[in-house]
Formats: C-alpha cells, sequence, structure tokens
C-alpha cells in the first residue's frame, strides 16, 4: 500500500475512534450541565483534565517509547516481548506507589470520591499504556475499539447514574471510572497483550534506554497540560468553581477541531517515523504540510461557522458567556493543530528534547499572560492567552524544524488563510442570525477554494471504485 493509502486508511480508522468519544462528550454535555451544580460541575471537570497531567508525571511518558519502539521491532517476536514486559514492569509499580500518595493529598474530598478518582487515574494509566502498545503492533482497529467501548460505556452509565439515579458527582465520576474499566478488559482480551509478558526480559538497561526517549516528553505533556488547563485553575483561583465551569462549556466546541487534529496526528506519527528514512522525506513532509494548513483551516471556518447551531443545541443552563470565547479557542487550536502537526516530525527523528523545550516556552508564556490580564479582562485572558500561545508554538516550530528537514512554506498563502479565518470568526461573534447563514456561506466556500485539488482527488477516487463496480 502506498504512503498516502496507508496515511488515510490508518485516519479512517483512527477517526471512528477519535470522534465517537467526542460525540458521546457533547451527549453527555447536556445532561451534566443539566443535573449537576456548577460548582459539582467545576469540579468534575477539574477531575477529567488533571488526569492529563497526572499520567505524564507518573509514567515519564513511557507509553509513548512503547509506540515509538515497538514501529522498529514489530516484525520481531522476542524484541516486542521485551518492549512490552519492561514498560508494564516499570508502570504498575510506580502507578500504585504514586495512586498511594494523591489518596491522602485528596484529603479534602470525601472518602468515597479519592477512592474512585485513584481507581480512574489508574485505569486511564494503564488503559492508554495499553492504547499504545496496540498502536506499536499496528492494530489501530482495536485502539479505536476500545475508544468506543469506552465513550459508550461512560455515556451510558451517565445517563444511569447521573440522568437517572440522581447521584450526580459521585455517579459522573464511577461513569469515568467503570468505562475505562470495560475498555481496559476488551483491550486485555482482544489484543491479548499478556502474552507478550515475559518477565526474565526485564532489564533495567531496557527501561533506561526507553526513558531517555521518553522523559523528555514529560516537560512536553506538562507544557501542553499548563496551556490546556492553567486557564481554568487561573480562572478557578482568581474567578471561582463557577467560572471554570463556563470556560470549560467554552472549550466543548472547539474540541471538535482537536478531534479532526487528533485523529490525523495518531496516523501522521506512525507514517513520519516511516517515511523518515526515505530519501524524498523532505518533500513528503512538505506536502503533507501543506495538506494539513489547508484541511484544518477549512474545517475550523465551517466549525465556527456552526457555532450559533451547536451552542443552542449542546449547552443547557446560564452559560451565555462561554459564547464569545469559543471563536477565540478555535483560532487557537488550529494553530496547536498545526504545531502538532510539526510535532509529528520531531517523534520520527526521535528529537524528544526539542518537542519538550519548544511547548514548555509556549506553556510559560500562557500562563504569564493568563494572571497579568485576569483581573482586567476576565475570561478573554485565558481564551487570548491560549491563542497567542498556540500562535508561538506554531511558528517557533516551523522555523526551529528546519534544523531537521526542509519543509517549504508559503507566506502569502499562509497570511491569506489567516484573513480567512480571522473574518468568519469575527462574523460568527456578532451573534445575527442573517449574518450567521452568510458566514456559513462564506466558510463553505473558503472550504473548497483551499481544497478544491484534494475533493477533486477523493471524488475522482469515489467515481474509480463506482465504475470499478
Amino acid at each position: 500500500m502506498s504512503r498516502g493509502g496507508k496515511l488515510a486508511k490508518n485516519t479512517i480508522i483512527l477517526a471512528i475512534g477519535t470522534f465517537l468519544p467526542k460525540l458521546a462528550s457533547f451527549i453527555t454535555l447536556p445532561i451534566l450541565t443539566g443535573c449537576l451544580t456548577k460548582d459539582d460541575y467545576g469540579t468534575y471537570d477539574l477531575v477529567v483534565v488533571l488526569v492529563s497531567l497526572f499520567l505524564p508525571a507518573v509514567t515519564l511518558q513511557i507509553q509513548s517509547a512503547a509506540f515509538r519502539f515497538l514501529i522498529d521491532v514489530r516484525d520481531d517476536k522476542d524484541k516486542v516481548k521485551s518492549v512490552i514486559t519492561n514498560i508494564t514492569a516499570f508502570i504498575i509499580p510506580v502507578s500504585v506507589a504514586a495512586l498511594f500518595i494523591l489518596y491522602f493529598c485528596l484529603y479534602k474530598i470525601s472518602f468515597e470520591i479519592r477512592i474512585l478518582i485513584c481507581l480512574y487515574y489508574f485505569l486511564d494509566i494503564f488503559g492508554n499504556s495499553l492504547r499504545q502498545i496496540v498502536r506499536g503492533l499496528s492494530q489501530n482497529l482495536k485502539y479505536s475499539l476500545s475508544a468506543i467501548i469506552n465513550s459508550a460505556a461512560q455515556l451510558i452509565f451517565v445517563v444511569l447514574f447521573v440522568g437517572y439515579l440522581k447521584i450526580e458527582l459521585f455517579g459522573s465520576v464511577l461513569s469515568l471510572a467503570v468505562a475505562e474499566a470495560v475498555s481496559v478488559l476488551f483491550l486485555l482480551c482482544s489484543a491479548k497483550v499478556y502474552k507478550y509478558l515475559d518477565f526474565k526480559k526485564v532489564s533495567i538497561n531496557e527501561i533506561k534506554r526507553m526513558l531517555a526517549y521518553s522523559w523528555p516528553m514529560v516537560p512536553n505533556s506538562m507544557s501542553m497540560w499548563v496551556m490546556r488547563v492553567s486557564d481554568r485553575l487561573v480562572i478557578t483561583f482568581f474567578m471561582g468553581v463557577s467560572a471554570n465551569a463556563v470556560y470549560a462549556v467554552a472549550n466543548k466546541i472547539p474540541q471538535l477541531l482537536t478531534l479532526a487534529q487528533q485523529t490525523f496526528t495518531m496516523a501522521w506519527q506512525e507514517n513520519a517515523s516511516i517515511v523518515s528514512k526515505d530519501e524524498d522525506a523532505d518533500k513528503y513532509y512538505s506536502d503533507m504540510y501543506r495538506m494539513m494548513l489547508n484541511l484544518m483551516a477549512g474545517a475550523m471556518c465551517l466549525i465556527i461557522a456552526f457555532v450559533p447551531a451547536l451552542f443552542v443545541i449542546l449547552v443547557r443552563g446560564d452559560y451565555s458567556e462561554a459564547y464569545i470565547q469559543i471563536p477565540i479557542l478555535l483560532l487557537g487550536m488550529f494553530f496547536y493543530a498545526m504545531s502538532a502537526y510539526l510535532g509529528g516530525i520531531y517523534v520520527a527523528y526521535m528529537k524528544t528534547k526539542s518537542v519538550g523545550i519548544t511547548t514548555m516556552v509556549a506553556a510559560v508564556l500562557n500562563l504569564v499572560i493568563n494572571v497579568a490580564l485576569i483581573n482586567f479582562i476576565g475570561f478573554y485572558a485565558a481564551s487570548l492567552s491560549t491563542l497567542i500561545s498556540y500562535m508561538f508554538l506554531f511558528f517557533y516550530r516551523l522555523v526551529d524544524i528546519k534544523k531537521i528537514v526542509h519543509i517549504q512554506s508559503n507566506i502569502k498563502h499562509m497570511i491569506i488563510v489567516f484573513i480567512f479565518m480571522t473574518i468568519v470568526s469575527a462574523l460568527c461573534m456578532l451573534q445575527n442570525n442573517i449574518v450567521n447563514i452568510v458566514n456559513f456561506v462564506l466558510a463553505l466556500a473558503i472550504f473548497v477554494i483551499l481544497n478544491k485539488d484534494f475533493l477533486a482527488l477523493l471524488l475522482n477516487i469515489i467515481k474509480k471504485k463506482v465504475i470499478r463496480k
């Protein structure tokens, strides 16, 4: 299969596993915002987002080594066993010790909630490790199915515990833990990862080798967490938990763009790693960069045009303050998506230190702007700091990546794309029904113009498929 065909296949498979969990979160949003108080929803949101800080800090991101190292040894069963065994031998005892400490750190929370949080965090660490292992073994379909099962279970249990039984915060956290447990059981049974365990192969040197690759990803993950979550912590500290609930709602719709980015990036990292050894790697990366820029910009414009309708459908309760933040956050997600594409090239060449350094600089910028402006412009400090830091991250990496590969970028084209996105965002903020219709037509036209070559190629492929049948 060609490189493009393999990338397209993996993207479609991973899209299924990425889209449905996001869809489930959108379906549960009206239930959670309708049944939980703002304080409870704000607390629930912090539990969800803090797990993304806890996982890399505890595991030193060794699960990312599972994916990257397994790509190179897929055909050697003995080496596959070594990678999986040593990662498991490191993760389980370290996680248990860290969760023991976490339990006592959460002393202000009730006993039942503390137990549930620790259980959810352990299952999340173990589940994420299993998902990276199956990706490394090129079992992307099982990766996607595990995500689908997780989201379906979470949806069912949120409806049951929160919507029907009315056990509110306890029920919402319990739904997270149970859903992750079901997903883990599926991976254990379907991928049979346990068959690769051979504790005779436990090697301190092998663990050190993988940690040498993965630990620089910790500051990257921590910094990404700062950019994603520090906004909420700063808002909670200066404006209260209820304000955090508003900002959490504002972030839900921008996650649609993140959905497209995460799907492509997961498939892209595998392709980028394989292609890195080819002679035409520079040209391939440049072509993919242009395609990614146009697709993400077009998708962002369409999502912004749909914001008025999505907000009315998905959000219940008094969250009107969240609306105006959404276009700003969407612009930020676009630049994050593009920086993540460039990050995939760093991973391909195992330049994980560069990933960490670039993200750390952007995270510091985000936090400084946020804290400096929160008392003056409120929610805008959080959304603007996110936009500015992601813009910085993208342009920083675009320059820095040329030390590794030569990516050709058309500055004039980039400026035109940014102008299009700004116009669509500004029209969305006007909150006028007629303007919203005009904005949708404009966004659709932008998407088609930017991606006309891609759409023509896609249409041609479909025609050939139909003719063959």
